[in-house]
């Protein structure tokens, strides 16, 4: 909602905040929902998702409902902490959720409980549009106030039902342990491995749902309600496909499911670093072959005594780029001229410099082309998500519910730095794209770490194989000495 709501309250002027002050507003509810992780899944196997599922949205509707009287940056700050605490949630249901299904279905049960992720497309669509209608189009700014409103509403509303409808069920054994013992799993180092793989994934996904529509609005010039639209291709598939990621990862493993979602997620990224651009540089210049006066000086040509050099007129080649915003253009255009620096008259020795080259370079990025890349990415980082929970439920399943708050804590810190950290690359750059320069290099690294592990682990047995035939052999050599 706040990616929303602070894009609309900037864009018509409402409050005058930075790019950076934008980020940090946009990913402060985040900050609570991460912090909260942990101690809700340890709740949750102690007390059952039927009962702290609903508490935590009654209890996050009261701050949202105060967003409609904020006023100021510090206003919105404490409003967007304070109903961030939803954002829990995730680590609420991941506990819940795999105790109804074998372990061999558990992967595709939480890709279903993702599919929840839906919410953000589903606001990016109709938040603008709601927006647009309690402004009366625009005209009454302060009509944004009922927004919040109805989404406390629709908190209460379900954790109501939630309470009604869902059955009880314990985590077993989990009433039984102490705190010391269900913190216990945090001391392995694959749980943090497991989290900076869902600070991609899953903190990607959130920062790029909230980020995107002001990029799309500051770098392709579209209204807020077509933003949202266009911005919903990327979150609403990459909440989906979370059942297929989970099905797949029960079906080929999580590590496989892993493997394609970053690397295919890296090359997308890579190719998103390139933005949409004019670059002039020197070119090629003109220079005399001899020497003499010049007698002609056009757009397209330079006289010299005998001699005629060939000129490419500037106004032919810029007119090149001109309409290039209505052509869908894939590749750069390069183009290049020459600038007369001499007149009528002038005496020039040979090799003098007759005319200045000018190199001129345009990238479209075409936001159909930008949208599709966008559309990969969401759907990696969906598969990626299903993955990562797949490996908890596999590794510690008597712990999900621990175990999944922190990997979930990791997963939306990354959802809160991530933009703040587009703003600040954006106030520090001026360059939109470094967002996806950051967050390639967060998939690299995912992948370059769990690659070494996976090395490690295949080298493990084949090390113990040789402890044990080497064991065997001095058995064997002791005994016939015997």
């Amino acid at each position: 909602m706040y990616g929303v709501l602070i894009t609309f309250l900037v864009d018509k002027g409402v409050y005058q905040w930075s790019a950076a002050e934008m980020g940090w507003l946009i990913g402060i509810p985040v900050l609570t929902g991460a912090l909260m992780r942990t101690p809700m899944g340890i709740i949750t196997d102690r007390y059952g998702g039927r009962i702290v599922f609903p508490a935590l949205m009654l209890l996050a509707a009261l701050p949202m409902y105060l967003t409609s009287y904020a006023d100021s940056f510090v206003g919105f700050l404490a409003a967007g902490l304070g109903f961030g605490l939803s954002g829990a949630g995730f680590a609420v249901g991941v506990s819940y959720v795999p105790l109804w299904f074998k372990r061999d279905r558990q992967g595709t049960a939480l890709g279903a409980f993702g599919i929840g992720n839906m919410g953000a497309a589903v606001t990016s669509v109709l938040a603008p549009i709601a927006l647009a209608w309690l402004t009366n189009g625009e005209t009454d700014l302060e009509g944004w106030r009922t927004l919040p409103k109805l989404y406390a509403l629709a908190l209460v509303v379900t954790a109501v039902l939630f309470f009604v409808i869902a059955p009880t069920k314990l985590t077993e054994g989990a009433p039984k342990q102490t705190l010391g013992q269900r913190l216990a799993p945090l001391k392995n180092t694959r749980v943090w491995r497991f989290g900076l793989y869902y600070f991609f994934a899953f903190g990607g996904f959130v920062g790029l749902a909230v980020w995107l529509i002001p990029y799309y609005v500051n770098v392709y010039s579209i209204s807020l309600i077509t933003a949202g639209l266009i911005a919903a291709i990327f979150s609403l598939p990459a909440a989906l496909i979370r059942v297929f990621g989970g099905w797949a990862s029960d079906r080929w493993g999580a590590r496989t499911i892993m493997y394609v979602a970053l690397i295919a997620g890296l090359v997308c990224l890579v190719l998103l670093f390139v933005p949409r651009m004019e670059i002039y540089l020197p070119g090629e210049n003109v220079a005399a072959s001899h020497a003499g006066t010049v007698t002609a000086v056009a757009a397209d040509k330079i006289v010299v005594g005998n001699d005629t050099y060939k000129l490419r007129p500037a106004a032919e080649v810029r007119g090149l780029h001109n309409d290039s915003g209505e052509r869908l253009l894939v590749f750069p255009i390069v183009s290049s001229w020459e600038d007369p620096i001499v007149q009528v008259g002038d005496q020039v020795e040979k090799g003098q410099i007759l005319a200045r080259g000018f190199s001129h370079i345009y990238f479209q990025a075409n936001m159909w082309i930008f949208t599709g890349l966008i559309f990969l990415v969401g759907i990696m980082m969906g598969m990626g998500t299903a993955a990562v929970f797949k490996h908890v439920a596999d590794y510690f399943p008597t712990n999900v519910g621990v175990v999944g708050g922190t990997v979930g804590v990791l997963g939306a810190l990354g959802g809160f730095f991530m933009p703040i950290i587009f703003g600040y690359l954006l106030s520090i750059t001026k360059i939109w794209t470094t967002t996806w320069m950051f967050l390639a290099l967060v998939a690299l690294l995912c992948l370059v770490w769990m690659h070494l592990v996976i090395r490690g682990m295949e080298r493990e047995p084949t090390a113990a194989s040789t402890r044990q035939t080497k064991e065997t052999a001095d058995d064997s050599h002791h005994a016939t000495e015997a």
